[in-house]
């Protein structure tokens, strides 16, 4: 796979896929139309035939999905760079050589609102305090210690006197 590599024909890959914004861009009417994002495919996959012979649609995926994760990542250190407050020459600067040629992705990079699965108005069952714990609950709670049983010579054989003794020795 070493030929996918070639910076020149990664370069072209990565334009043939900016192309097709069918396959990056969610707003897309085609976006989620799996024919048209397959005839798509099958056309980024005939482009790498030519310098990977055996190469298959899932490899293409492959590609495609390590270059975008690569991307996210030097996107994320440049935010995170931006957020902390740092000065403007204190920047994080992307190392990645196709950093600037991915940059049509970076509105599609944005996280989705989590969507919870739980009714808004649930009834607590866990106490959210200690307090609340032991007035609910008999026996201790979180806060209170609980005795340890402690052992005198007398109360053990003289055997198990002998053992601990030894232990504590040791």
């Amino acid at each position: 796979m070493k030929q996918f590599k070639d910076p020149e024909f990664m370069g072209q890959f990565i334009d043939k896929y900016r192309d097709m914004r069918n396959l990056w861009e969610v707003k897309n009417p085609l976006y989620r139309n799996k024919p048209a994002r397959k005839a798509s495919l099958e056309k980024l996959l005939q482009f790498v035939k030519t310098q990977v012979p055996d190469a298959d649609i899932e490899f293409v995926e492959r590609k495609i999905g390590s270059l975008r994760s690569t991307y996210r990542k030097e996107l994320n250190k440049v935010q995170a760079s931006m957020r902390s407050g740092a000065a403007a020459e204190d920047v994080y600067v992307p190392s990645l050589w196709y950093y600037n040629r991915m940059w049509f992705l970076e509105d599609q990079m944005e996280a989705r609102e989590s969507l919870s699965t739980l009714p808004s108005s649930l009834p607590s069952t866990l106490p959210s305090t200690p307090t609340e714990a032991s007035e609910d609950q008999p026996g201790p709670s979180i806060q209170e210690e609980v005795e340890e049983p402690s052992w005198s010579q007398e109360d053990l054989s003289q055997d198990e006197a002998l053992e601990c003794g030894t232990q504590e020795e040791a």
